[in-house]
């Protein structure tokens, strides 16, 4: 082993990593944080002595545990869990996964099954485009070793999700893929050679000539068979031995039977021989799923650059300002409070805020925004961005779990793990066709035994190896996984794995207003004071009602009044969602809120001399108490740039558009009449907002809501899809089925459009897999094609469905 590699998997160990366990004495060097867990579990069980017996490393790097450890408990420790395992309630855990051996949806349908059997296993996702499997257990019940046990029994590798790991997976797997199509090649080409002399000789080659062809054939083949097509012959054996069919099952009965009878012709130098075809076919088959395979990997490549993004060391200010001596910890061990040193080209480590410095932050990956952000003291800092300029200094405010970064991963991580209803129907038609694919397979063999035996092997054989259920499993799948990396791109974040379907086929949108439409970044314009208190005192009484509000109107407030609101006593504080709060102060209740909600309180009409607070597009807040009103508030607003052209593409593509906001009528009108919007519907409550929606789509239209904020949470659960801004509240963003993390709207219409390009391909996938099954397998049936032109049709097919679904991918 080299000395950059690791002690315990021999995978490189990366630069930037410093990591070490002590075995038999020596500080051994280590690749990652989870080999470290493993390592010092292993030495602590008293096993040192695996490390000490091995010449070698393991078959494949990525078998990281010994043998003796056949149970797999190492991974029943918590330390060694705290990495993919979150818990979801007392006895409820869900771990992150990342399966090795998978090779068609066949694969998917047989893990999915095998692990919901398993007694204590609640619930198990697998997402054929990043081969990621989310599975979650009752620990009363079941070990998680019991469940990777489970795994290896039918065929398969399930290792703990770590992005690392994942590329060196990805990598070793496209290694091996491409020394099986050149082996599979090199021997196609040297069979060729043998064969395309017989042909044109058509019989008057001598026979022992021939037969000495045959022979030359015949060893050139048993590479191909036995070494490029193993994966073939032990995926079909997988799946006989536990009663079932997979896609590998026609094609290894096809290359096994066409390559038996060639062996038993040469043997008895009688008959016919098919070798040419056999490596011709398995070629072709082989060369599509390496192209299958590099496609699949583009595709969920944004999703794996996204979980890269946090470096493995941050240099922290430990006696941060008086000292400035900067210690290199790993960013796990960072805490909220620390200060962080991050250099000029360096990754910010964890979400915070710039407290020395100026600089400019790439955001390009977390929110699609491609310029660099100024970064001066007081902004705020998102872990993952690259410091682009100049050194700053971050006063770290959240780490690990709780970082944006994190969120975005989980989020798109849940995503994954969903299937569409699509993509379970496609699943279920190409499981019950692959049975149907034997069944006709048995009976054109039985005709072409009773109309021409002679021909009968090779026309079985075609049949069994032209059929493809495999572009009928990847037409929505790899897709939706192409789609969903182009558009969080573009900073639209893909929460629900039916987002994308449902947004295509939108019919009707209906946009909240503040912080939606309009930057959300209210400020305070007009202080009217109408009863006994002054400007200053309404203002203060009002920023400590609106304390612990997230709302864009409160921190409006909040800011306009600065400290003065420290020294207020607020008590029997209610909040009532989309109108107001009420709470007492000084021994008075006072409501603050809409005026409509305040009136409640003492009866009295709104007085008729408001100056400019009532007018223009700002939102009128008032405060109120039993004897009357005290004051309002006019918070003015700006439009988002983007949102007219939002609106003008939607309309322009037949699509209806509604403004559905909580703010007055005037405020309403204005801002619907500036971005050309013809339907208002103002001063709603969030049950008004949820009911509107829901009268939509009781007449038949698909609705898209667009919304920020708690009161927006409702209506966003009831749209049968909702996008909310990145910037709105946490209830509202875990409601939503995409977020649009920059706030810029012109990255919202082009995921409308991509949305739309995406429907259109999954469509164009389904049709071009049924229609080449539908003419391919009756050809095949009636002799029409040879075994390698099946082969080539067969990969085509495949192949033709994943580079149509990387056209997405491609920026205009």
């Amino acid at each position: 082993m080299s000395r950059g590699d690791c002690y315990h998997c021999g995978l490189p160990i990366p630069d930037d990593v410093s990591l070490s366990v002590a075995i038999d004495g020596e500080e051994r060097p280590l690749c990652c944080a989870g080999c470290q867990a493993v390592a010092q579990a292993i030495v602590a069980n008293g096993l040192a002595d695996y490390y000490r017996n091995r010449d070698s490393l393991p078959e494949s790097p990525r078998e990281a545990l010994p043998a003796v450890l056949a149970d797999l408990r190492l991974y029943d420790n918590a330390d060694f869990q705290k990495s993919f395992v979150r818990e979801l309630g007392a006895d409820e855990r869900e771990a992150a996964l990342l399966l090795e051996g998978i090779t068609c949806s066949a694969c998917i349908w047989l893990n999915e099954q095998h692990l919901a059997r398993l007694p204590g296993v609640l619930a198990a996702d697998i997402n054929y485009a990043t081969r990621r499997a989310r599975v979650r257990w009752d620990t009363k019940r079941i070990q998680l070793s019991d469940i990777l046990a489970a795994v290896a029994a039918i065929g398969y590798r399930a290792y703990p999700y770590d992005p690392a790991r994942s590329e060196a997976l990805a990598h070793e797997e496209r290694r091996r893929a491409l020394w099986r199509v050149f082996v599979a090649g090199f021997g196609m080409m040297q069979v060729m050679m043998y064969a395309v002399p017989v042909y044109f000789a058509d019989g008057d080659m001598g026979v022992d000539f021939e037969q000495l062809m045959r022979w030359a054939s015949l060893v050139l083949t048993l590479p191909v068979v036995f070494y490029s097509a193993a994966p073939f012959f032990r995926g079909a054996w997988r799946d006989l031995r536990l009663g079932r069919v997979g896609m590998d099952t026609p094609v290894a009965i096809g290359v096994g039977g066409a390559f038996a009878a060639s062996v038993w012709a040469t043997l008895t130098a009688s008959g016919q021989v098919y070798f040419d075809s056999v490596t011709m076919f398995v070629f072709f088959l082989l060369g599509g799923r390496f192209l299958e395979m590099t496609a699949r990997q583009k595709a969920v490549s944004v999703t794996e650059a996204l979980a890269r993004l946090l470096p493995a060391f941050a240099e922290r200010l430990p006696h941060f300002p008086t000292g400035r001596e900067p210690e290199k910890v790993q960013v796990g061990e960072l805490k909220a409070g620390d200060f962080v040193l991050v250099r000029a080209g360096a990754t910010i480590p964890a979400d915070g805020r710039v407290v020395e410095g100026e600089s400019a932050a790439d955001e390009a990956l977390l929110t699609g925004e491609s310029a660099a952000v100024p970064k001066r003291p007081g902004d705020a800092v998102i872990g993952g961005a690259q410091n682009v300029a100049s050194p700053l200094v971050v006063a770290v405010d959240a780490v690990g779990e709780a970082t944006r970064l994190s969120a975005i991963v989980r989020l798109m991580e849940r995503a994954a793990g969903e299937k569409p209803r699509l993509v379970e129907l496609a699943d279920r038609v190409a499981g019950r066709f692959i049975a149907a694919v034997l069944l006709l397979a048995a009976l054109t063999a039985l005709a072409w035994l009773w109309l021409d035996p002679a021909q009968a092997l090779w026309v079985t054989v075609s049949v069994l190896v032209v059929t493809c259920p495999c572009a009928l499993s990847l037409a929505t799948p790899l897709a939706l996984t192409a789609a969903g990396g182009a558009l969080a791109r573009e900073g639209v974040l893909v929460t629900r794995a039916h987002a994308i379907e449902t947004l295509a086929r939108a019919t009707h949108f209906v946009f909240d207003k503040t912080g939606t439409l309009t930057l959300g970044r209210m400020h305070l314009r007009e202080v009217v004071p109408l009863g006994q208190l002054d400007r200053e005192r309404c203002l203060a009484v009002a920023a400590a009602l609106e304390r612990d509000s997230e709302h864009p109107l409160a921190s409006a407030l909040r800011s306009a009044a600065g400290s003065a609101a420290a020294g207020i006593d607020v008590g029997e504080l209610r909040n009532t969602p989309g109108a107001g709060i009420e709470a007492r102060v000084d021994g008075r209740r006072l409501r603050l809120g809409r005026p409509e909600f305040v009136a409640e309180l003492h009866g009295q009409p709104l007085p008729a001399v408001v100056g400019e607070a009532a007018g223009g597009v700002a939102t009128l807040i008032a405060l109120g108490d039993a004897d009357g009103w005290l004051a309002l508030f006019s918070i003015g607003d700006a439009l988002r740039p983007q949102a007219a052209s939002l609106v003008a593409d939607l309309r322009a593509a037949g699509c209806k558009v509604t403004l559905a906001t909580g703010d007055a009528w005037p405020v309403a009108r204005a801002v619907a009449a500036e971005l050309g919007i013809d339907d208002v519907h103002a001063a709603l409550s969030p049950q008004d907002k949820r009911d509107f929606v829901a009268a939509l789509q009781a007449q038949g239209e698909v609705v898209a809501m667009f919304g920020d904020g708690v009161n927006d949470a409702p209506v966003l659960a009831q749209a049968q899809v909702s996008v909310a801004m990145g910037e709105g509240a946490p209830l509202a963003r875990t409601q939503a089925d995409l977020l649009l993390l920059s706030g810029n709207l012109d990255h919202l219409r082009q995921g409308v459009r991509l949305a739309r390009s995406t429907w259109r391909v999954i469509r164009q996938n389904l049709a071009w897999a049924v229609a080449y099954n539908a003419l391919a397998l009756p050809l095949a049936m009636a002799g029409m094609v040879t075994p390698w032109l099946a082969g080539i049709g067969m990969s085509a097919s495949s192949l033709l469905v994943a580079l149509n679904s990387l056209r997405l991918q491609r920026r205009d």
